[in-house]
């Protein structure tokens, strides 16, 4: 473990902010091949379960889905952005495989997770710390590659605030949501950026309510959603991989 932190460490280095911020506005492009657009966060075992049904319906989705991820995801991205090292992500990584507590949920986590760190290595190339990082972790199998830790780590790394980080968490999440919900008809192209804009509020009340929390208080505030994500893998006919 410390052989790994120590060549990891010595890879770290740093660029001017004016690069960095190039490569915090690419973090949050839809482009980047991360797998969120594979990824629905159950919207679609919900639309089976008539759990959702409509837009009004889409909407309260949303926010529970907010919450869910406020709760239990952002302490994670918050702790490894504010100590974006080995041994703190190790830990981390740890602790969530264990919180995650349906199968859907934790293997999307790990293959978004795994393709956000191969991504960094590959296109962040400013930061050789990612790509030592991947190689290193790789040939160890100490981690899961679980995707809030890493968020967080890479945020941390390319000089995003914990402020901004974990908001831009919950943005991809959203914008992650209605996304799967416009492929799957439920909500025309127009009416998803209007219900995104919308939800802008309901996202910065949330971000207020669960940003700065240590990995303990790490919870589910709606448990329903998790159970209605984990049915995902039983649908007879799906368009999204979880």
């Amino acid at each position: 473990m410390e052989d790994v932190e120590e060549k990891i460490e010595g890879s770290l280095q740093f660029t001017p902010n004016e690069l960095l911020q190039w490569s915090q506005w690419q973090l949050l492009d839809s482009v980047l091949p991360t797998g969120g657009f594979a990824h629905s966060f159950g919207v679609e075992a919900a639309i089976q379960a008539r759990l959702v049904s409509g837009p009004e319906d889409l909407r309260t989705f949303v926010i529970h889905i907010l919450e869910n991820t406020g709760s239990l995801l952002l302490p994670f991205v918050y702790t490894l952005n504010t100590s974006p090292n080995v041994e703190t992500w190790y830990k981390l990584d740890k602790i969530l495989d264990a919180t995650l507590t349906n199968e859907v949920s934790r293997k999307t986590s790990i293959s978004q997770g795994s393709a956000l760190l191969r991504v960094a290595a590959a296109v962040f190339q400013e930061v050789p710390y990612f790509k030592t990082m991947r190689e290193m972790t790789l040939a160890s199998g100490a981690v899961r590659f679980h995707h809030a830790p890493i968020f967080g780590l890479v945020c941390g790394l390319l000089g995003l605030n914990a402020e901004t980080s974990q908001k831009t968490y919950l943005f991809i999440t959203m914008r992650d949501v209605v996304s799967a919900a416009t492929r799957l008809n439920l909500v025309g192209p127009l009416g998803a950026a209007v219900l995104q804009h919308q939800l802008a509020a309901n996202a910065e009340e949330l971000s207020k309510k669960w940003m700065n929390r240590p990995v303990e208080e790490a919870c589910q505030t709606n448990p329903l959603l998790d159970t209605i994500q984990g049915c995902h893998g039983y649908l007879f006919s799906r368009l999204f991989c979880s």
